[in-house]
């Protein structure tokens, strides 16, 4: 059965900036996407035990970039948590995936952040975790750090995210509300011809006779055309201008993490992050050659494993929550202006109700 997709009426260095007060999430707006109810949050942090630090690297007018870290309790080389990987298109760089794929273990956080700055996230995230308690002894570590390209507006080639910045993210890391749309690794990312950003959402669907936390995170950074409960939308059918003002549709990726506290073994896991990537295709993903796709899901608590013939709740959680977190990056975002002069417009939602409202007469 498909998901019900519908409308109710009704820098500076670290600093994280605070959720605008202006901009407003999707269901702030009415729209709703699906039928599972969303956790008290609508956030990943709904999850128990996961933690979510941003740290925002901002020089203006060139430097938009910065970095995210999830991070469960308690991961470690000697408890890590099942997981699993998938690869909808592997032009990208997800650090660690192989050990990932191959044991099905999560032992560090997952790190998010700009592509040419991957691999230092990746080293400064060893160097935090061998200072962790319990890890004094440990001689082998897989770091997971995924990554998207914000070359459009931010100056990649500066690699402007530093050891001192992934500390901060990792160290910063909190439950409760999570920042959306241009912070820490979303800063300088555009998708679907937006400015974009980091976005979240949960679901607590019903498994049997249990309920669950499903929640997730997506750095966005995609190209294709916007698509929200159905209409195609543009920066030029909303009257913001030229619908080339961002990337170019073969250019992007977009990097989900899942987190659940459904008990599932690595493989159950891996079939988790495949929804979460064919959800993206709901937006209007154009998946192209030069799109890196991506989703890491770990489960946080152990217990009797869910019977495979009961993950179709989990399935359609991670389908709408996806769905929703990618508009919710657009609409905590603010316009941009960036390297080169480059400016990115927002997704403003009078605009977008306004759109929504009104009697579709075609294509966007």
């Amino acid at each position: 059965m498909t998901a019900a997709r519908h409308l109710c009426v009704p820098s500076t260095g670290m600093d994280q900036p605070s959720y605008p007060p202006t901009r407003r999430r999707a269901r702030d707006l009415g729209i709703v996407i699906g039928r599972t109810p969303a956790g008290p949050l609508d956030a990943i942090t709904d999850v128990p035990g996961v933690r979510i630090g941003h740290t925002t690297v901002r020089r203006e007018p060139d430097v938009h970039s910065g970095v995210t870290a999830v991070v469960p309790d308690g991961v470690g080389p000697g408890t890590p948590l099942p997981a699993g990987v998938f690869t909808g298109n592997g032009y990208g760089k997800l650090v660690g995936t192989t050990q990932l794929t191959e044991l099905g273990t999560l032992e560090t956080p997952v790190l998010l952040t700009s592509t040419l700055s991957a691999f230092r996230v990746a080293d400064a995230l060893v160097g935090w975790m061998l200072r962790r308690p319990g890890c004094e002894g440990t001689q082998s570590l897989n770091p997971v750090v995924g990554e998207c390209n914000d070359g459009f507006l931010s100056d990649i080639r500066s690699r402007p995210v530093l050891e001192e910045h992934v500390r901060a993210a990792l160290d910063g890391a909190s439950g409760g509300p999570v920042a959306e749309g241009c912070v820490g690794a979303g800063t300088g990312t555009v998708a679907l011809g937006f400015k974009a950003g980091i976005g979240t959402a949960s679901r607590t669907p019903h498994v049997g006779e249990r309920r669950f936390t499903v929640g997730v995170l997506v750095q966005a950074n995609f190209g294709g055309t916007l698509r929200v409960l159905g209409r195609t939308l543009t920066p030029r059918s909303l009257g913001l201008g030229p619908d080339d003002a961002a990337p170019a549709a073969e250019t992007g990726s977009c990097m989900i993490v899942v987190a659940t506290d459904a008990p599932l073994d690595a493989r159950q896991l891996t079939r988790v992050a495949r929804r979460a990537v064919f959800a993206l295709a709901r937006t209007g993903a154009a998946y192209s050659h030069g799109s890196g796709d991506y989703a890491v899901a770990f489960g946080t608590r152990p217990g009797p494993l869910v019977a495979d013939s009961e993950l179709g709740a989990l399935f359609e959680a991670v389908l709408d929550g996806v769905e929703e977190a990618v508009l919710n990056s657009l609409l905590a975002a603010t316009a941009t202006t960036g390297v080169h002069g480059r400016t990115v417009p927002a997704l403003p939602a009078d605009l977008l109700l306004d759109a929504l409202a009104t009697p579709a007469t075609g294509p966007g």
